[in-house]
């Protein structure tokens, strides 16, 4: 009779996970034993930290989630870090991991792996923790899982399974996928006090954050109907193509994009916590709406931090959008003339602002990468050009920018997320942006890599220690101690792990090694110092 742990494989697969990633250990080998018959494609990191990264920008490429097989005990505790941003950006993977035996939880006997509270651990970088007692329970835990993917706000989801269940007989279980719940829809009252309030409205202007992704065109409707400059968090990069004459780029943290905020009369927040890294990353204050504020969020906790809404919607944000576009419809019609002339004026005015704002060395050195790659992902760290692109670097599609540096602010973690948007997008070009610090904590993922045969590119910007971290003390009058770190030649380790690896001297040996790497068929490592990059590459 099949197992848990096989049948377990059988209802993920039913349920769409179609890629997982996990280092199999004494306490999990039993999870794998439904895994050969499977349409399911495993990927073995080096560390369990790197599988929830690689969980994380699968996720993101794609919107699609991945599961992970974690040990107990140090998988867990390695594992917790990417969880922690992954739940700070709301982003989804399923995180199933083995536990002591039913009889031996929390006896503290000194057993392998053994936590007295496993799931005290994860209680808070997880959306739940559940720890299966019985067989029989296991249909209806993962259907919750997918449930809170599905229809709330989105982030990991643990399921410790005891390892004397992993083996307990399932075969009598039903593995068909449950009918999952649909994400809330909007209050017709509160959309038709949005719509009134947005009728009245002469300066309005949308922000959108990561929970607006999926609602590209119903955005583009309500800005054009509007005539509302959009700007857009990190996570939303390109929710609004960039090319569009109402999209603001940059970041709700400049000057220009916050006194627009004090500005206007209306403001519509989707999907967004308006929090500090995006609102205010350079320590301004308090974020100021001095008109009516309507905020549309799928989690009620999150309409009432931060910032005060007038008007909250708790929805997902696709359906708020829609009903939304629908009510101002009948109240305004079509986009008048006037609204989109003062829109886009507002919006070009802005990006003006910011274009004066922008340093041209890092400008060319994010032409070089476009010009090579036009369709390029990058998943980033945190490391200067990605600080840059945090306010700078501006996108034509969803999903083709985010990084590690808001939020949680984790690092290493572009290395194993570059390699899990590659798999999610084979046929795109894929770049992990990570400085040379950041980069050795997860160094050893481009074994993974190899391994993975994915050829995902690794832009290594080498500082030769923690630059940002030493500026930071510098300014501030501190030693700068623990800062100055041995750098390893990356091209030696590159090479050593199996990859192609290169470093590119000036701007079009960097833009010709793109071109490479992006036919290779396998990873490369492109290594750029920063001492020549500040001496002035010679321009396209």
């Amino acid at each position: 009779m099949p197992t848990c742990g096989e049948v377990l494989v059988e209802i993920l697969e039913n349920y769409g996970i179609d890629t997982l990633f996990g280092i199999p250990g004494v306490h999990t080998v039993e999870l794998y034993r439904g895994l050969e018959n499977a349409r399911i494609r495993h990927v073995t990191p080096r560390h369990e930290q790197a599988a929830g990264f690689m969980a994380d920008g699968y996720a993101r490429a794609s919107g699609k989630i991945a599961a992970c097989f974690i040990i107990s005990g140090p998988g867990m505790t390695n594992i917790a870090t990417a969880m922690g941003q992954a739940l700070a950006d709301s982003i989804p993977m399923l995180v199933i991991s083995s536990v002591n035996r039913t009889h031996e939880l929390g006896l503290g006997e000194g057993r392998l792996h053994e936590m007295t509270g496993q799931r005290a651990l994860v209680a808070g970088v997880a959306r739940f923790s559940h720890t299966l007692i019985r067989a029989d329970e296991l249909p209806k835990v993962l259907a919750r899982a997918f449930a809170t993917f599905k229809s709330e706000r989105p982030g990991p989801v643990h399921i410790e399974i005891p390892i004397d269940v992993i083996t307990a007989p399932a075969g009598h279980l039903d593995t068909q996928a449950f009918a999952l719940p649909s994400a809330p829809a909007p209050s017709p009252h509160a959309i038709n006090a949005s719509a009134r309030l947005l009728k009245a409205a002469e300066r309005p202007v949308i922000v959108i954050g990561g929970g607006a992704i999926n609602a590209a065109a119903d955005v583009v409707k309500l800005a054009e109907k509007l005539g509302a400059p959009v700007m857009n968090t990190v996570n939303a990069k390109g929710v609004l193509p960039y090319s569009h004459p109402l999209a603001v780029g940059g970041s709700a943290s400049c000057a220009a994009l916050r006194d627009e905020l004090k500005s206007a009369d209306a403001v519509v927040a989707v999907g967004t916590e308006m929090g500090e890294t995006d609102y205010d990353f350079f320590f301004a204050g308090p974020l100021q709406i001095n008109g009516k504020l309507i905020r549309i969020d799928i989690d009620a906790a999150q309409l009432t931090r931060n910032v005060r809404a007038d008007v909250a919607i708790c929805s997902d944000a696709r359906y708020a959008l829609q009903a939304l576009n629908q009510a101002l419809s009948k109240q305004i019609g079509e986009t008048h003339e006037s609204r989109a002339r003062n829109g886009a004026a507002r919006a070009k005015r802005i990006r003006d602002q910011l274009q004066a704002t922008r340093d041209p060395d890092y400008e060319n050195f994010f032409a070089a990468i476009r010009e090579a790659l036009p369709d390029v992902i990058i998943a980033g760290d945190s490391t200067q050009p990605t600080y840059y692109a945090w306010l700078h670097y501006e996108t034509e599609k969803p999903r083709r920018y985010f990084h590690s540096a808001s939020g949680f602010g984790t690092l290493g973690y572009a290395i194993p997320a570059a390699i899990g948007a590659k798999l999610a997008a084979p046929h795109s070009p894929v770049i992990g942006l990570i400085g040379d610090g950041a980069a050795q904590f997860t160094i050893g993922e481009l074994a993974s890599a190899v391994d993975a045969k994915v050829a995902v590119i690794f832009l290594i910007w080498n500082n030769t220690g923690y630059g940002e971290i030493k500026r930071f003390m510098a300014d501030r009058n501190i030693p700068q101690i623990g800062v100055d770190i041995y750098t390893p030649d990356f091209v030696g380790l590159g090479k050593a792990f199996g990859c192609h690896a290169v470093r590119a001297s000036n701007l079009h040996q960097l833009k010709s090694e793109l071109v490479t790497a992006a036919g290779q068929a396998r990873p490369t490592v492109i290594e750029v110092m920063q001492d020549k990059f500040a001496a002035g590459y010679p321009a396209l």
